[in-house]
């Protein structure tokens, strides 16, 4: 809801981001090989739009790290970078990228994107946050551009210059960082990434930084885009169909892994679709603007939140924002030092990384933890966008495996705060009623999971090799084909065969559609289907042999007190 004190904290952090974006806008349409100017048409465009029609209350778009790198290694194999033909090029592939991304949130295919565990997302963050803080270190630090790559190629470009390091530069960055973590400690609506970079500037103009060799950033030539249409030609989209559906998919990815990252941080809902449509009509309209394909960037994103950015009119005031400052600021961005943005960005990849979280995932489950893992390590040793890609694999492995492997528990009642509460019997040690067996399944019954089943109620019976009448508990079955309900009919007709019986129960509307189709219920008999767990155990109990009863001191169950050789209460 937008109110008066949303409008004031957007406008806040919108300044602030439009402050960063300065100098990463430039960067990034460097490394993508496009002219600086590019790169800001696309943080203004691309996040204005992304902003309206996104899904994310307080995600940035606009150029990214990933986009720009995967645009610089495809496009170049059809041009050199920089000339007019690869620009136009460019504008090509981004509509391109946009119409793909639109057809995909149309079609609601951002469903898929529920493949995604908290896990993976995450590691893509702590990933890209380390990518991040490895890629400004060397401005940091006064060092010259490496070559890009990875985190660890960063790094050994700075271990192999680490004698090239500018104490000037250190004090500038070190100035904006200890700034940075000073204004931290107070209110987040303080601007403190504005007031970090003026001290940071504050110190390179008292050092007289640029005669120190410290790199200062460069005046832009247009801060204007012309509009005009990209070439539509049927041969050049057929050239640059796999390319566009490589950026789209990689910008899809980043957008909604870091609006889902932010959302789940947040508790805010977040369409997934709606994005697809979001980032697509960004890019489309884009196209006309001179920008290039843009996506969710982690750093802004990261930024906004931290800014105490409230709702999407933040973006908007981004926008705005941005071409004030490009009339008012380009003239004087020469005297912007590039380590005190370095400190700046420096800070907010730190705080991108969720300790926590990661700590919770570490010491609470094994499946998460490889997810977890497997998206961390390949964006720190690979690409960042195939991290998400491996991420997505591994959740979509993990989810089959377990799915593969349902739940089963032979049950047995214990009472809790003088409530009748079943547990497993193995796992705390509870005696079992010799007669009467309670299982309960939960997870799908289908042709990948029946013979782990199957196999899970062998193991139950080599426990106890005495012939019990099964009670099947499928409260939890949430799925079931032929080859479950084939394993049901074996397991009903083994019951009998051993001079016991079979009876289920379970309120699941969709599964007893299912099993009354599947003709299960014609095998089961009807008095063997049950509404509740204490409805089949009372004429379990009540079938039970009552030779057996008399001489049995356990009695497990409160039926029990009906049978012959109960003790009087």
């Amino acid at each position: 809801m937008v109110n008066g004190d949303t409008l004031k904290a957007d406008a806040i952090a919108g300044l602030t981001n439009a402050a960063i974006v300065l100098p990463q806008g430039v960067a990034f349409a460097i490394i993508a090989g496009l002219p600086p100017e590019f790169g800001l048409f696309t943080a203004v465009v691309v996040a204005l739009i992304a902003g309206i029609w996104g899904s994310s209350m307080i995600m940035v778009s606009g150029p990214t790290t990933a986009i720009s790198a995967v645009i610089f290694a495809s496009m170049s194999q059809f041009a050199a970078p920089g000339t007019e033909t690869y620009i136009a090029m460019v504008f090509t592939l981004t509509l391109m990228v946009g119409v793909i991304q639109i057809i995909a949130g149309v079609f609601k295919l951002g469903g898929l994107i529920s493949f995604i565990s908290h896990s993976v997302l995450i590691g893509f963050t702590a990933a890209a946050a380390l990518l991040i803080a490895a890629s400004q270190i060397g401005g940091a630090l006064g060092l010259e551009k490496g070559g890009g790559g990875g985190v660890f190629e960063r790094l050994l470009h700075v271990g192999a210059h680490v004698g090239q390091i500018n104490a000037t530069a250190v004090i500038i960055s070190g100035a904006t960082i200890l700034t940075l973590i000073a204004l931290s400690k107070f209110s987040k609506k303080i601007p403190s990434y504005i007031i970090a970079l003026a001290v940071g500037s504050g110190v390179a103009w008292l050092l007289n930084a640029p005669a120190q060799g410290v790199a200062m950033f460069a005046p832009l030539g247009s801060i204007v885009p012309s509009i005009g249409a990209p070439d539509m030609s049927f041969a050049l989209f057929a050239e640059l169909l796999p390319v566009a559906a490589t950026v789209a998919f990689v910008g899809l990815l980043e957008a909604i892994s870091i609006g889902r990252s932010f959302a789940l941080r947040r508790d805010e809902p977040y369409d997934s679709s709606q994005e697809m449509v979001g980032q697509g009509l960004s890019n489309a309209v884009g196209s006309f603007f001179q920008c290039y394909a843009g996506s969710g960037s982690f750093t802004r994103s990261g930024l906004n939140a931290d800014a105490g950015a409230q709702t999407p009119v933040s973006t908007i005031f981004a926008a705005g924002f941005l071409v004030v400052l490009l009339w008012v600021l380009a003239p004087y961005l020469e005297y912007v030092p590039v380590p005190a943005m370095a400190g700046v960005i420096l800070f907010v990849s730190y705080r991108l990384i969720n300790f926590g979280e990661i700590r919770h995932v570490l010491t609470s489950n094994r499946s998460e933890t490889a997810i977890l893992a497997a998206t961390f390590l390949t964006g720190i040793f690979t690409e960042l966008d195939l991290a998400i890609v491996v991420g997505v694999i591994t959740s979509l492995c993990v989810f089959l495996y377990d799915s593969a492997h349902p739940i089963v528990a032979v049950g047995s009642p214990t009472t809790i705060n003088g409530r009748r509460v079943f547990k497993n019997a193995a796992t705390y040690g509870l005696p079992e009623c010799p007669q009467i067996s309670v299982i309960r399944v939960d997870g799908p019954l289908f042709f990948a999971s029946v013979e782990n089943v199957e196999q899970q109620f062998r193991n139950a019976e080599a426990a106890s090799p005495v012939p019990k009448t099964k009670l099947m508990g499928l409260k939890g079955l949430w799925k079931i084909d032929l080859s479950g309900a084939g394993l049901l009919l074996k397991e009903i007709r083994r019951a009998r065969k051993a001079g016991a019986d079979f009876h289920i129960f379970t309120t699941n509307a969709p599964s007893l559609r299912i099993l009354k189709r599947l003709h299960v219920f014609d095998e089961l008999g009807k008095g063997n289907l049950h509404n509740n767990k204490g409805e089949a155990i009372s004429v379990a109990v009540a079938a039970a042999d009552d030779d057996i009863c008399k001489d049995c001191k356990l009695r497990v169950f409160v039926e029990c007190a009906q049978k012959p050789g109960a003790v009087a209460p």
